[in-house]
């Protein structure tokens, strides 16, 4: 008999899907969770994931069934998932991706094998410490027997070395459903990270938005929605929060940042409304705010916390990084080493669910001291993604932490 899932007492984890541009990320999750991702009218045009997408599922395990989400036998886990842009021009929506999440599912077409993208986030999930990767050795419809396991040995050789150096590889057809229920099982595998509700919240903000629908009658109107996810502590409804570095406002041709303080006015946690969040899983803050303040993401990349307990804004930054041995190759397949930091120079730097660009002011001793153009909301400690604009493109480089 199926037990009811009390998602309040089921441990959560936050998964990325990544890989290759057209390796089949966006169909293996809606294998994995029934919701096709790709809503955006661009993505669905182009039939590629621009933005990030989002998905939740509760996995179930029943003795004859095994693993499943269609609610036969135990709840186990609850499952958020985002799902990554493969394109390279799209690089720093992929770490803002791996900003909010504790695991990795790398996707790898067995027709296609390891591709430059493969590589590219690999590197990302390495810059922003995710260690627990999941590889899908995915359309293995597409190829014979003999194909599939030359794959197999050409991905294990190609990922030693990496952090997927002992990842378990499923060979898998999302087209067919072949082997979904595998992934679910290494999904609870994965040891839930320590989740820290007693520290003061931390809630990164991945998006923003207004969830009303014209013709909605005043009295009707919600205010304006974050989502993202919880690192730190618990939030509740009718909490005060504050929101940093909050809204950007024009005045005297500079842009200022002005923060915001308002009130937690109900939780959602998938397609739940909790009272109470904790850390794990993609959630939703609606705010007392005016919905045109959450509008087109506007205000992603903030970071919440209760009034007067997040750092300072800061327009200036210091990093510990090192660089990788040498940039992953695009469309030509060639790689390209790695040419040390230089000052004046312009970098991106990814921190948390921010992307910001900051120009060298100072290097020693491997630690770059940078202008910030987008001032951030640092965390001493912080990963940071480091990419660097070669032809026209950011191409990810290095990572380091805050000191």
């Amino acid at each position: 008999m199926t037990k009811e899932a009390n998602i309040e007492n089921l441990e959560t984890i936050n998964i990325i899907i990544a890989g290759h541009i057209d390796h089949g990320k966006t169909t293996l999750l809606q294998r994995l969770t029934g919701k096709w991702t790709d809503t955006h009218s661009e993505e669905l045009k182009r039939g590629i994931t621009i933005k990030l997408g989002y998905a939740d599922t509760i996995i179930y395990h029943d003795a004859k069934e095994g693993y499943n989400r269609e609610k036969k036998g135990t709840p186990k886990r609850y499952v958020s998932f985002v799902d990554a842009p493969g394109h390279e021009m799209l690089m720093a929506t992929m770490l803002s991706g791996a900003a909010i999440v504790d695991a990795a599912i790398l996707v790898i077409a067995a027709n296609e094998g390891i591709k430059p993208q493969t590589k590219e986030h690999l590197m990302a999930l390495q810059a922003k410490n995710i260690k627990d990767i999941i590889i899908v050795q995915n359309k293995i419809d597409l190829v014979t027997k003999e194909q599939a396991i030359k794959n197999y040995q050409e991905t294990k050789n190609a990922l030693k070395g990496t952090v997927g150096e002992n990842a378990p590889i499923i060979p898998v057809s999302a087209q067919q459903g072949v082997n979904i229920e595998k992934i679910y099982e290494e999904i609870c595998k994965i040891k839930t990270p320590p989740r820290h509700t007693e520290k003061i919240p931390i809630f990164l903000v991945a998006r923003s938005f207004d969830i009303n629908k014209p013709g909605t009658k005043p009295e009707n109107l919600h205010g304006a929605v974050l989502g993202g996810t919880l690192k730190l502590g618990k939030l509740r409804v009718g909490d005060q929060i504050e929101i940093k570095p909050g809204l950007t406002i024009k005045e005297a041709n500079q842009i200022i940042y002005k923060t915001i303080k308002t009130k937690i006015k109900s939780l959602h946690k998938g397609n739940y409304e909790l009272k109470e969040i904790t850390p794990g899983g993609s959630l939703s803050i609606e705010t007392e705010l005016d919905m045109s303040s959450g509008k087109a993401d506007s205000l992603s990349g903030c970071v919440v916390s209760a009034p007067d307990k997040l750092p300072k804004i800061i327009s200036e930054i210091k990093i510990k990084y090192t660089l990788f041995p040498e940039i992953i190759g695009s469309v030509s397949q060639t790689n390209t080493k790695v040419e040390p930091l230089k000052t004046t120079e312009t970098m991106m730097l990814s921190v948390n669910t921010s992307v910001t660009v900051g120009t060298i002011k100072k290097l020693t001793n491997s630690v770059a001291e940078l202008s910030l153009k987008i001032p951030i909301v640092p965390f001493k400690g912080e990963n940071v993604g480091i990419a660097r604009n070669i032809n026209g493109h950011w191409r990810l480089i290095g990572f380091g932490k805050i000191v």
